[in-house]
């Protein structure tokens, strides 16, 4: 068997709080109940990005029959600077049915309880973010009864 060279780096890239508003349900569908939260304010603070979240974006959810629920977010920061830069994760959120029980009732729950990850894309077309159209990240959620915490890793 070839040995794996080393992973590649992670590296601390923004902290993401996000404001939500009460989650919305289209009803069952084929692949499992289709829903949506829209996405209020919010600030993205660490070493690589900073700015607030434009109230506006939409988390996309699928409740599927096993328990996991597949997210696909969709939003926009304005920089501190003023630049605007389109935000798509998408990811997975899982637990024992008892810990994803007590998210849907709006308790809190400590993020090790359950899997909630997502891939991050970036597109701008502000010449001074211009290097965001380039980055693949990963983060690690945390749903709190109100907002979406999110710590986000660029992969280097």
């Amino acid at each position: 068997m070839t040995a794996f060279p080393a992973p590649p780096a992670l590296l601390p890239m923004t902290q993401i709080r996000c404001e939500v508003d009460a989650l919305v349900s289209l009803g069952a569908a084929p692949a499992g109940e289709r829903r949506y939260v829209p996405l209020g304010s919010g600030t993205a603070r660490g070493p690589e990005l900073n700015g607030e979240l434009v109230a506006g974006g939409v988390d996309w959810q699928l409740a599927r029959s096993d328990g996991v629920l597949e997210i696909a977010a969709h939003y926009v920061i304005r920089t501190e600077d003023g630049a605007l830069v389109e935000v798509r994760s998408e990811g997975l959120r899982h637990g024992p049915a008892e810990v994803m029980q007590r998210l849907a009732r709006g308790e809190a729950v400590p993020r090790e309880a359950y899997f909630f990850r997502t891939l991050m894309r970036f597109t701008t077309g502000a010449p001074s973010w211009a290097h965001l159209n380039k980055v693949m990240a990963v983060a690690v959620g945390q749903r709190e009864a109100r907002a979406v915490l999110l710590d986000v890793y660029r992969l280097a």
